[in-house]
């Protein structure tokens, strides 16, 4: 039997963080059923299409129920209250208001259900004075501070490759009505859960921003270990305008590599500081890894213990014979799907299945 057979979950979330949470439910058996304005949940149109369906849809709602409520209507609002009479856990990611507006604020919800755990998602939470100001994932990353790292070397930030802040929450907010739920095991009673996309994001910065958490300055990337101030976890351009990185900065690793360049004379920079003293080391790779193509230099580290990957687009990652071994992108019914990133030994091997047509 799936973890979680026997739980309800009643979504109102739209795009990202929110149906990424109750993805993760419904894929390891709860019971969700996604409610949508009449119009749909607008990633119902996102191209591209597959087998009918928005890939991104799809696989953020596969295994849900859907159903269109109008809930500033009274018939809307009364199914709505049907569903949530036995349901074990709300999601909503309306701005702040709305819900109490609509008469389905948390207070409300457990004045009639007070076994629920009711979870609010935002960009910056229920109160306060940021908690009305609009914002997505990008205006979250640039206001926490991680934008201003994610630059190059001109200092110019440039849009992140990934939703951060929207997954840091949807990752938060699965953690936190899990432990609510076992909380509820307990006392017999619901909770209220308050996550924020930039509250969720900033612990992610305390490997790279020590000196301006303890109150020192902010980092700058081209003297950061981990932003591009250090050789060994650094990217470099190849021959053919493709790119590989070194991933890890243990001596070890500099050690093995060096020797094979024959260039171990210049292991003390690799052991010295990030920034200035690592920069002639910097340098110095370019120019190795220059002289060859990309697929040239994934040959030649075959045989060295050296933490070292080829830059892959995603046509090239999701080719990768260890994604087909480890089943993390399936094939059923004319679609594809990114399998769920955990497994439990004891339940049956997940089984794809289509996001839910609006009724």
């Amino acid at each position: 039997m799936a973890k979680l057979t026997g739980i309800k979950v009643v979504d109102l979330s739209l795009f990202l963080p929110g149906p990424m949470l109750t993805l993760m439910m419904a894929d390891h058996g709860a019971d969700v059923i996604k409610v949508e304005p009449p119009t749909g949940d607008p990633a119902r149109q996102m191209e591209p299409v597959e087998a009918g369906q928005s890939v991104w849809f799809r696989n953020l709602n596969r295994g849900k129920q859907a159903l269109a409520l109008d809930l500033k209507s009274e018939e809307g609002r009364e199914r709505l209250w049907e569903l949530l009479a036995d349901a074990d856990v709300m999601i909503e990611g309306f701005r702040p208001g709305v819900m109490k507006r609509l008469g389905f604020d948390y207070e409300a919800v457990h004045a009639k259900n007070p076994r629920i755990v009711y979870c609010s998602i935002s960009a910056f939470g229920q109160e306060g004075e940021m908690a009305h100001h609009p914002a997505h994932d990008l205006a979250v990353q640039a206001l926490s501070g991680f934008l201003s790292v994610n630059d190059g070397e001109d200092g110019m930030p440039v849009v992140p490759g990934a939703p951060s802040a929207d997954m840091a929450a949807g990752l938060n907010g699965l953690s936190a009505v899990l432990m609510a739920l076992i909380g509820r095991e307990k006392t017999g009673k619901g909770d209220y859960i308050d996550v924020a996309m930039y509250d969720s994001l900033l612990p992610w910065c305390a490997h790279i921003a020590g000196d301006a958490i303890s109150g020192g300055n902010t980092p700058v990337s081209q003297s950061q270990r981990s932003l591009g101030g250090a050789a060994f976890y650094n990217v470099y351009r190849t021959l053919d305008g493709k790119h590989v990185v070194l991933g890890g900065r243990e001596i070890k690793f500099a050690k093995n590599l060096l020797t094979a360049l024959d260039r171990i004379d210049l292991l003390p920079l690799a052991e010295g500081e990030a920034g200035a003293l690592q920069k002639p080391l910097i340098d110095y790779l370019r120019g190795i890894f220059a002289a060859k193509t990309r697929d040239e230099w994934v040959q030649w580290f075959a045989d060295k213990d050296v933490a070292f990957s080829p830059v892959l687009n995603f046509r090239e990652a999701l080719d990768q014979g260890f994604v087909k071994e480890r089943g993390l992108l399936v094939e059923a019914n004319g679609s594809h799907q990114i399998a769920p990133a955990f497994r439990f030994q004891s339940e049956a091997d997940w089984q794809p299945s289509d996001a839910p047509e609006l009724k």
